[in-house]
């Protein structure tokens, strides 16, 4: 069935996107060039407003790029930051054409109950509470109309916001970033490949008690469908304000942190996207993780990379760390290019580096402000450097868990969960056990 999308609603919000960015090009063009002040927080405040009520991977974009150190003026990245997952949602006319579309125009009689009003809206769809005929809560999340265009409309926008701010700061070559972010968001219009994104978690965290995973429900699903099992959870601001324990604290953090690097150390993926609307907790510190359209793929050599690099930062190792930034994909290492990376480096795997219990990061986050300053003034001084695709998600991971674990005041040994973790670790091992994950779920491994 065709989407019925009306065509001036979209010409609308492209006008209002492209108002947004021709904006953002104007103030930083006055201030570059013409030495005009402008108020960047003040613009930051207005471009977050502009594009928070949209529906689209733009917000979702902002968000990841607000990890990535410099990728936009700090000012920006602050105020994107912000920006939530819960779109105004879409009404009953849209849910009814968007779910007969799917399972026919019967689908009504196919479930004992199905709620009128979505229970989330997020930047691509809305998922809506529905009860089996059999019994069991459901969740069924429904695509947004048109989104393919919407996705293309949105990914040109973010290729001129990367042009501007490039002629304005040379400390990013974003032109890998923008190769990645496109990849995985077209691949998170594809229900189909979600659903099984979703077997492969359930299957390989089957050896984890405290991580939940839906269960795909096969013929409630449909292209722009993905209909799951309701997990029952709290969100994580309201289970700290009802837990004041650091015991209790720290069992999410530890929950956390398995949730996602068992899959990485042990079958090369990782979960994208550590947004707080991604995940709930239960009574006793167990977590739901949701969401699996943003998942990334890793050669097993990669993974061995990121352990070398880790063993690099400990031992002094400059050679081992060139080869490790190789492995990455990072050209032009220079002396100085392998310095300034290091200083990024060092801060990310700090946590990892220090046997002893700690939080995630020390201080109340301007270490962490004065770093990604330093290093980019120190990359814009050399000439800057051209992050590869598979820095994005990774570093989006480690820097969006470490924002949830400061929430939660965690304090752990990192280092020895790590170590838990990559102990033994051996790329023939990592590889058989990805092909077979993989194969079980009908996924395409990485290599």
């Amino acid at each position: 069935m065709a989407e019925r999308t009306p065509i001036g609603g979209r010409a609308m919000r492209y006008a209002r996107v492209g108002r947004a960015v021709g904006g953002l090009a104007a103030r930083l063009a006055g201030e570059r060039y013409l030495g005009l002040k402008i108020d960047r927080e003040g613009h930051a405040e207005d471009l977050k407003i502009a594009l928070g009520g949209l529906k689209g991977p733009l917000m979702k974009v902002a968000q990841i790029l607000s990890t990535i150190p410099d990728a936009l003026p700090r000012e920006y990245s602050a105020q994107l930051a912000e920006l939530q997952s819960n779109a105004p949602p879409m009404g009953w006319s849209f849910v009814r054409r968007r779910m007969a579309a799917e399972l026919g125009p019967d689908w009504q009689a196919l479930f004992a109950e199905f709620t009128h009003e979505a229970a989330f809206a997020a930047s691509l769809g809305q998922v809506h509470r529905a009860t089996r005929l059999a019994g069991g809560n459901l969740a069924c999340k429904l695509q947004y109309p048109d989104m393919n265009s919407v996705v293309e409309a949105d990914l040109r926008q973010l290729k001129l916001v990367f042009a501007i701010y490039r002629r304005y700061d040379k400390a990013i070559d974003p032109t890998e970033v923008h190769k990645e972010l496109s990849a995985r968001l077209h691949e998170e219009l594809d229900y189909r490949r979600e659903a099984r994104h979703m077997r492969l978690y359930d299957q390989i965290l089957a050896g984890e008690p405290d991580v939940h995973i839906p269960k795909v429900i096969d013929d409630l699903c449909g292209d722009r469908l993905l209909t799951m099992s309701w997990l029952e959870g709290v969100p994580l601001l309201e289970y700290i304000s009802a837990h004041d324990g650091a015991e209790d604290r720290n069992r999410v953090a530890l929950n956390m942190f398995r949730a996602w690097y068992v899959p990485l150390y042990n079958y090369g993926v990782i979960h994208g996207d550590p947004h707080m609307g991604n995940y709930t907790v239960r009574e006793g510190g167990s977590i739901n993780l949701m969401d699996f359209g943003c998942i990334r793929v890793f050669k097993p050599s990669f993974i061995k990379g990121v352990i070398d690099l880790y063993t690099a930062l400990r031992d002094d190792n400059e050679a081992l760390a060139v080869s490790a930034y190789e492995i990455w994909g990072f050209t032009g290492l220079s002396k100085e290019v392998i310095d300034v990376l290091n200083l990024w480096a060092a801060f990310v795997y700090a946590p990892l580096l220090e046997d002893r219990v700690r939080p995630i990061q020390d201080g109340e986050g301007e270490y962490g402000a004065k770093v990604a300053g330093h290093v980019r003034r120190e990359l814009n001084r050399i000439g800057g450097v051209r992050p590869p695709p598979e820095f994005v998600l990774m570093d989006r991971a480690a820097i969006g868990l470490g924002s949830v674990f400061t929430h939660l005041g965690a304090e752990i040994n990192w280092h020895r969960m790590f170590h838990e973790l990559i102990d033994g670790f051996d790329e023939a091992v990592l590889e058989n056990s990805q092909n077979a994950a993989f194969d079980a779920v009908g996924l395409e491994p990485a290599h």
